[in-house]
């Protein structure tokens, strides 16, 4: 999880980041329960504000986003794992590997992406033709739009959100990693 460091001086840190106690998992069930919820819309703020998608558990447990160094407070694996849990509930996470070491960071549903890229499809005039999911999420005319630079795997959970609701058709690509992938949407 490579994060530009310019970009973290200007994310705005929850002031519950300042306060000790939340870096310790608590044992009140309705204390925790809101720690849980502040945890969990601050890893998807962080990664937001960072235009980040995925996360290396190890990694993460030494960036800013669980170690406050000016407290000298860090949050356990443990900890990380438990709110992680509480993200995957929530469907803004999903583990990449079965030993639970990395994980996909959904800060938006593919819902959510999906209708935002349908907007532009349609703002660009793209309705029953087809784009490939490059021109999507690298694209020139996407370069002003929240998805450009989007990993590709996310873009492909958007297109294929769109296509259950008949909102579009997904075009799998021959390429192993689906790079050539495109889509016809129906605006």
């Amino acid at each position: 999880m490579s994060v530009d460091k310019s970009l973290l001086s200007s994310f705005q840190w929850p002031w519950q980041y300042a306060f000790p106690p939340f870096f310790t998992l608590q044992r009140n069930v309705d204390t925790r329960a809101k720690q849980l919820d502040a945890w969990c819309d601050l890893v998807l703020d962080y990664h937001r504000h960072n235009k980040t998608y995925t996360m290396d558990v190890q990694e993460a447990q030494t960036t800013p986003l669980f170690y406050n160094s000016k407290i000298n407070r860090r949050l356990s694996i443990e900890t990380i794992n438990v709110i992680l849990d509480k993200l995957i509930q929530k469907g803004n996470v999903e583990w990449q590997d079965s030993s639970k070491t990395r994980c996909l960071v959904m800060w938006r549903s593919p819902q959510e992406w999906g209708k935002l890229i349908l907007q532009w499809a349609s703002e660009q005039g793209l309705g029953s033709s087809v784009c490939t999911l490059y021109e999507i999420h690298s694209g020139e005319y996407a370069t002003e739009t929240e998805f450009y630079n989007m990993e590709p795997w996310m873009v492909k959970k958007a297109i294929l959100a769109l296509a259950r609701e008949g909102k579009a058709e997904y075009i799998p690509g021959i390429s192993p990693d689906d790079s050539d992938a495109g889509v016809k949407f129906f605006t």
